[in-house]
């Protein structure tokens, strides 16, 4: 379809989010990588308010923020819906998604920050674990028989906390701790629904791990070069 661009990054799990509503969609799209560490003018115009991506456009109107953009996208183009008809299921797929929208930043801080504000991090993000664990006991999607608004919302605990552990080496969830969410999540990334939607995991296991050993790398020598 003419008149449709997303501006993202092909390792952000906010960016696929956007994809996936759109292939869902069958909506035709041009992809435009951008540069967090040198921001093009177009991602400043077209967010001033938060300068970050993904950014949809719309016939040249910029729509910004994933959960926004899922909504846009489900309202605007024909195919099939991704949020359920019934609106009670409609308000609980909402909920679900606000909640693991809610969480992304403590999994964040587990990951990429240090000493206290990371062990902050990891005990919300145990709570969280934990609130799954009950939630999506015996559970292949959030809400019905199908990939909805949750779902595609759920992409970041679903690949990406498993690609953080691997590539930093850190692990937050077992199967001991938390045997419902692991057996979800391994339902999550292997469904032939869902494969077609994700990006390779190597791909980014290999992008997250060389990042960890660069900040890590910089950390030593902050340390070294400090005074003793």
């Amino acid at each position: 379809m003419a008149g449709v661009k997303l501006l993202g990054l092909w390792y952000s799990p906010f960016s696929h989010r956007v994809e996936w509503a759109l292939k869902i969609k069958g909506v035709e799209y041009e992809f435009i990588e951008e540069d967090l560490q040198n921001k093009s003018s177009l991602l400043l115009q077209s967010n001033p308010v938060h300068k970050k991506i993904p950014v949809l456009f719309h016939n040249g109107k910029p729509i910004a923020e994933s959960m926004v953009i899922l909504e846009y996208i489900d309202e605007a183009f024909e195919g099939p819906s991704i949020l359920p008809k019934d609106p009670y299921d409609r308000a609980i797929a909402r909920f679900w998604a606000k909640f693991l929208e809610d969480k992304v930043p403590a999994v964040g801080k587990s990951f990429f920050l240090k000493g206290e504000e990371q062990e902050k991090g990891k005990e919300e993000a145990y709570e969280m674990l934990k609130i799954l664990d009950n939630e999506v006991k015996d559970k292949k999607f959030f809400t019905g028989d199908k990939i909805g608004l949750a779902d595609i919302a759920a992409n970041f605990v679903g690949l990406w906390l498993g690609v953080f552990e691997e590539a930093s080496g850190l692990v937050l969830v077992t199967r001991e701790k938390f045997p419902n969410f692991c057996a979800w999540r391994d339902e999550y990334i292997n469904c032939n629904q869902n494969k077609k939607y994700l990006p390779p995991r190597d791909e980014l296991v290999a992008h997250f791990k060389a990042r960890f050993q660069a900040a890590a790398a910089a950390a030593a020598a902050a340390a070294a070069a400090a005074p003793k």
